[in-house]
């Protein structure tokens, strides 16, 4: 089974993909390479969204907690309403919050909502940081909305905890508000989750067949990153860490053969018959000139996720490109043209 949906990838040069099927359409947000603004797109098919026209629907502020690094936005309906889920930080470099733990940047968690039934329509209202807890290093905040109840699973920094970040879950009470404390539901400690840095991020929720199925990102964001697993059944109490088992090993890994390097920050969507497609971000090369940070060519790929006759899924390997890519570090307009 070939498991290839079009034309990849499917937007270039923006990371941390985030992709969200809704009336039809197509709707794309992503990091943009210059970490000031948060943008979106749409189209029919999927193949169709590096064509799109780009909308820049919310921009950095001039000073304090929103000014610098804008990362990882994730779009969400919920109860009728648009979201967007964000990272922000007050600088542009790493922190030691407190002595002998690892530099970390600073950033917080934000929510965007939007009630007009067309997310390019209306106006993005600013809903504020999300209060997780306590105040550390926090991003890659996902929502998903299972049986009824809304649930936000997010990285962020425990001092307590050797490493970055490690993943937590919380209900809500309403999109921007907690309903409970964090729980904590996995830490890097496996091999492939500290090479370079020891890290869990990027979350993302796929329910199918009775189990709930909560993909992450883990090691530095080269060559290493990949993804990991964490299943639980539905009807099961999901903040509950017991109710969750996780995957000793990555589910999804560079494949040279390929040409693709460090795959990871998934999101899901799915085909218009339902079939569920796996949206990531990855490298065509290895070797970096300068800070990987400001490396722009981390593009948004999709593949069907196919699931064998066990109702399990078939990850598989990152799918070759079939659509040109840059080979330098150049800054492309979302026309595919360097800026």
């Amino acid at each position: 089974m070939t498991t290839n949906v079009g034309v990849n990838p499917i937007v270039l040069q923006r990371a941390d993909p985030c992709v969200l099927r809704h009336d039809g359409q197509y709707y794309f947000t992503g990091s943009h390479p210059q970490y000031d603004r948060i943008v979106l797109r749409r189209a029919e098919r999927l193949e169709d969204l590096q064509a799109a026209d780009e909308v820049t629907i919310w921009t950095r502020h001039a000073d304090g907690p929103q000014s610098h690094l804008i990362w990882a936005p994730e779009i969400h309906r919920v109860n009728g309403a648009w979201y967007v889920y964000y990272a922000a930080a007050p600088n542009d470099h790493g922190t030691a919050d407190v002595p002998g733990t690892p530099e970390t940047f600073n950033h917080r968690i934000f929510v965007l909502e939007n009630t007009a039934d067309d997310p390019f329509t209306g106006d993005w209202v600013e809903r504020g940081q999300v209060d997780t807890g306590w105040e550390s290093f926090a991003l890659d905040a996902t929502s998903t909305v299972i049986d009824g109840r809304q649930y936000l699973i997010w990285a962020q920094q425990a001092f307590d905890v050797r490493g970055h970040s490690n993943l937590y879950i919380a209900p809500m009470a309403n999109p921007w508000t907690l309903a409970g404390p964090a729980v904590e539901l996995t830490r890097p400690e496996y091999d492939w989750e500290t090479r370079g840095f020891w890290v869990n991020e990027g979350p993302s929720v796929l329910v199918r067949g009775g189990t709930v199925y909560l993909t992450y990102s883990g090691a530095a964001t080269g060559i290493d990153y990949a993804m990991g697993l964490l299943t639980a059944q539905l009807g099961t109490d999901l903040l509950d860490p017991a109710s969750w088992t996780k995957s000793t090993e990555p589910v999804f890994v560079s494949d040279p053969s390929a040409g693709q390097y460090g795959p990871g920050h998934n999101s899901f969507t799915e085909l218009p018959d339902g079939t569920p497609v796996l949206v990531y971000h990855a490298r065509t090369y290895t070797e970096i000139v300068g800070d990987p940070l400001w490396d722009p060519n981390r593009h948004a790929r999709a593949q069907i996720l196919p699931f064998d006759d066990e109702g399990h899924p078939v990850w598989g390997t990152p799918v070759p490109d079939t659509r040109p890519v840059p080979t330098s570090t150049d800054i492309l307009s979302p026309s595919g043209d360097p800026q």
